[in-house]
């Protein structure tokens, strides 16, 4: 099996699969309970926060552990919205962001706020004098994803964070699911980030949100006193803990990763090209994504044909991927109908090598050839 779907989701790293194992049968007591074995699984939780924090370069309690980046992204959001709406409704955000956060807009849109949400341009990105020019004296909040999840476009969130700050109501959050572990993430700039264990080699059902402490939020999952009180639920103290292990295995290998992923990335584009396809990511796209398509075959034809070979690559974000609707991201892109209905993404994670992008593309040839298509 090649696995190009990497941006989907990863397989959690031998470590953390040891860790965790080893936590659940040895830390599985309530850590909010007074007794001796819950106040252990307490302390191992904090020490876990602790350790984020410092390889976030945050404080220990702007640590929010969550069930999943798509929770993190409706607290961060809805959260926020409805605790400071007393300041303003008007919120900034992009049209190409993940389904999660892209919904929890629309909730705020049908509950009076106003959401705007800026086009992006060729290059797949906001460009930091959009957020300057759309800032009004309501604004809020500017939510705009640090790398897209289709196309790997990456967007100046450093530069976006000191326009912001320069409204005195105004704070930003950033979804940074795609983005961390492969390129460096401005958490001491941000006022909120997203990120997620299962993207990075971790567990499913495990994530967090950086929130600064002069962030207001309210509460949507409710019941109790976790998570300065922000989030009800008994925690999932062995997938916590496991976390700071998955963050730091993946800022010690990110280096090494992201060359490997590049070199990846620069072949198929040139190959792909060749064989008359076309480049749907931009030029200066993270080179984990790659969005690619070819005229005479569409998306789900392609993704069959591939999986067929043993290959596994995705249409456009999993969380859409049930749709059979065209990739809005594409579309936004300034792309074709065509070309957005033949997209296919593919991610790539530490240990893909040359020799399987080799081997994709005598696949897409061969599939190229079955189809009666010249190459």
């Amino acid at each position: 099996m090649i696995y190009f779907d990497h941006a989907s989701t990863t397989s959690p790293h031998p470590e953390v699969v040891r860790v965790y194992t080893k936590l659940l049968n040895a830390s599985f007591a309530n850590a909010d309970s007074l007794h001796a074995p819950g106040r252990k699984v307490k302390q191992q939780m904090e020490r876990s926060r602790e350790k984020i924090a410092q390889m976030l370069h945050v404080k220990n309690d702007e640590i929010f552990f969550t069930s999943c980046a798509s929770e993190s992204n409706s607290l961060a959001i809805v959260g926020f919205a409805l605790a400071n709406q007393n300041r303003g409704k008007h919120i900034l955000t992009s049209n190409v962001e993940h389904s999660s956060t892209k919904h929890a807009f629309d909730f705020l849109e049908s509950v009076g706020f106003e959401i705007e949400r800026l086009p992006i341009h060729e290059d797949g990105t906001i460009w930091p004098e959009d957020i300057q020019t759309h800032l009004k004296e309501n604004t809020i909040l500017v939510s705009i994803m640090h790398v897209n999840n289709e196309i790997g476009s990456i967007n100046d969130i450093e530069r976006f964070a000191s326009i912001v700050h320069e409204h005195p109501f105004c704070q930003i959050h950033s979804d940074c699911v795609q983005s961390f572990g492969k390129i460096d993430v401005p958490f001491e700039k941000l006022d909120m980030a997203t990120i997620s264990a299962h993207k990075i080699h971790g567990l499913k059902g495990s994530a967090l949100l950086v929130k600064k402490e002069n962030v207001r939020l309210k509460p949507i999952v409710f019941g109790g006193q976790q998570e300065q009180g922000l989030r009800g639920g008994t925690e999932n103290a062995p997938a916590n803990i496991a976390l700071a292990k998955t963050i730091r295995l993946a800022l010690e290998e990110q280096e090494e990763a992201y060359y490997t992923a590049k070199e990846i990335n620069s072949f198929l584009r040139k190959e792909v090209e060749f064989l008359g396809g076309h480049i749907l990511s931009p030029a200066n796209a993270l080179p984990y994504i790659l969005n690619i398509s070819f005229d005479a075959i569409t998306s789900e034809v392609l993704q069959n044909a591939l999986d067929q070979k043993g290959i596994c690559v995705s249409g456009k974000s999993t969380c859409d991927s049930k749709s059979k609707a065209e990739s809005e991201v594409v579309l936004a892109l300034g792309k074709s109908h065509k070309e957005a209905k033949h997209a296919i993404r593919l991610s790539f994670g530490k240990d893909n090598t040359m020799q399987e992008a080799k081997e994709f593309i005598q696949a897409i040839e061969e599939i190229l050839k079955n189809y009666g298509l010249s190459i």
